[in-house]
C-alpha cells in the first residue's frame, strides 16, 4: 500500500494554489487552459511518431504554442470594451492583408495565401476568422435582435467580402471556416426560421454556380472523391482511401506509438497536418480517438460555460460563436479524415502541425477569457 506523506500533500496543495492564483492575476480561466494544455500535449506526443519522429518538428509546434500562449494572454488582459471599439480596425487589417496577399503572397502547393517576412510567414485568412465575428459583434452590439433584413445584408457584405478574397488564392478550407464563423453568430442572434431556410436555398443555388464557375478542377475532383474514392484510388481518391485504411485498422486500441504501418511507411499523405487524424486512429485506436474527442468536448464545454456568463450582446454573440467554432473545426476535420465529408483542408485544432492556426485558435480562447472574466465590468 502506497502512503502519501502529509508534506508531500501540502507541497501539492501550496503549488497547485500558486498556480490558481497564477492564472487568476492572468485573467485566464483555469479549467479551460488546463483543457487546452492536455490536448496540446496530447498533439506533440502524435506529432513525434507523425512527422517520423523528428524532434525539430516537435520543437517548433513547441515554439508555435509559446507564441499563441503569449498571444492568449495578452488578448485575455482586455476589457471587453476595448475589443469591441478595435473590431473595425482588425477586420480593415485583415481584408488589406488578404488583397496583399493575392498581389505579393508566397505560392505554396498551388496556392498563394502566405506573406513571407523574412524570419516567419503568416497566413492573413487566419486573421479573419477572429475578425468576421467580432465586427459582425460590434455591428449588432446597440441593434435591436433579430437582426432585420437591413442588417442581414450588411452582415452578408461583412461575412462574404473576406470570403471571396480568401476562396480565390484559392483556400476553400479557411474560406470556409470564416462564413461559418460569421454565419453562427447571426444565427445566435436569434435568425428567423424562415429566412434559415431562404438562406438554405440560396445556399444551394450558390453551391451551383460556384460549381460551375468558381471551383477549380482539382475542388471539384475532392467533392466526387468523397463520393465515391474508389473512382480514382491512385489520384484524388488517395488520400481518403489510405486515411480510412489508418483509421480502420487501428482496432480498439491501436498498434502502439510510432508503430503505425501506413503513417510510418509514407503511405497516408500529410499525416502531421491535415490527416493527424488518421494516424491517431491507427498507432491509438478507438479508445485513443475517445480519449482525444473527451478533451474536445471538455473544451467546448467550458467555452460555452464561460459565454452564457456574459452580460451583453457584444461578448454573449462573439464568445458563443468563439467556441461553436472550435467545434465545428473538430467535426469538420474528422469528418473528412474518416470519409463523412469531403477534404477541405482543415487542421485538427491544437493537433495538426501549423504555426498561424494554433496562435488564431488560442487568441480566439484569450479573447474568449477577456469577455468572461471582464463580465461585472460591462458598460461601465
Amino acid at each position: 500500500m502506497i502512503r502519501i506523506s502529509p508534506d508531500t500533500g501540502n507541497t501539492t496543495r501550496r503549488t497547485l494554489g500558486t498556480a490558481a492564483r497564477l492564472l487568476s492575476a492572468l485573467q485566464l480561466d483555469g479549467p479551460l487552459v488546463t483543457g487546452l494544455g492536455l490536448v496540446c500535449l496530447y498533439g506533440f506526443i502524435v506529432l513525434y511518431s507523425a512527422s517520423g519522429q523528428k524532434w525539430d518538428v516537435v520543437l517548433r509546434a513547441v515554439a508555435r504554442l509559446g507564441m499563441g500562449g503569449i498571444a492568449m494572454v495578452a488578448l485575455a488582459r482586455l476589457r471587453p470594451q476595448q475589443l469591441r471599439n478595435s473590431a473595425p480596425w482588425v477586420y480593415t487589417l485583415g481584408i488589406v492583408l488578404l488583397a496583399v496577399v493575392d498581389v505579393l503572397g508566397h505560392i505554396s502547393k498551388g496556392a498563394q495565401r502566405w506573406l513571407d517576412l523574412g524570419l516567419f510567414s503568416f497566413q492573413p485568412s487566419e486573421i479573419m476568422k477572429l475578425a468576421v465575428p467580432m465586427l459582425c459583434a460590434w455591428y449588432l452590439h446597440e441593434r435591436p435582435l433579430p437582426p432585420s433584413p437591413a442588417s442581414l445584408g450588411v452582415l452578408a457584405a461583412i461575412i462574404l467580402v473576406p470570403v471571396g478574397l480568401t476562396a480565390a488564392q484559392p483556400d476553400l478550407g479557411t474560406a470556409v471556416l470564416i462564413a461559418i464563423a460569421g454565419v453562427l453568430l447571426v444565427v445566435m442572434a436569434g435568425l428567423s426560421i424562415w429566412i434559415m431556410a431562404g438562406a438554405a436555398l440560396a445556399g444551394g443555388l450558390g453551391a451551383w454556380l460556384a460549381w460551375m464557375y468558381v471551383l477549380h478542377d482539382y475542388q471539384r475532383q475532392r467533392i466526387l472523391t468523397f463520393i465515391d474514392p474508389s473512382t480514382d484510388p491512385q489520384g484524388a481518391g488517395y488520400h481518403i482511401i489510405q486515411s480510412t485504411i489508418a483509421i480502420g485498422s487501428g482496432g480498439l486500441f491501436g498498434k502502439g506509438w510510432m508503430h503505425g504501418s501506413q503513417a510510418q511507411l509514407a503511405y497516408l499523405p500529410e499525416s502531421k497536418t491535415d490527416f493527424i487524424f488518421a494516424v491517431i486512429g491507427e498507432e491509438f485506436g478507438l479508445f485513443g480517438i475517445c480519449i482525444l474527442l473527451a478533451l474536445y468536448l471538455f473544451v467546448v464545454g467550458r467555452a460555452l460555460y464561460l459565454a452564457s456568463q456574459t452580460q451583453d450582446t457584444f461578448a454573449r454573440l462573439l464568445a458563443s460563436s468563439l467556441a461553436l467554432t472550435f467545434f465545428v473545426y473538430v467535426f469538420i476535420n474528422t469528418g473528412m479524415v474518416s470519409g463523412l465529408l469531403p477534404v477541405v483542408g482543415v487542421p485538427l485544432p491544437l493537433v495538426s502541425y501549423g504555426g498561424t492556426s494554433m496562435v488564431t485558435l488560442l487568441a480566439g480562447f484569450g479573447i474568449l477569457m477577456a469577455l468572461y472574466s471582464h463580465r461585472k465590468l460591462v458598460g461601465s
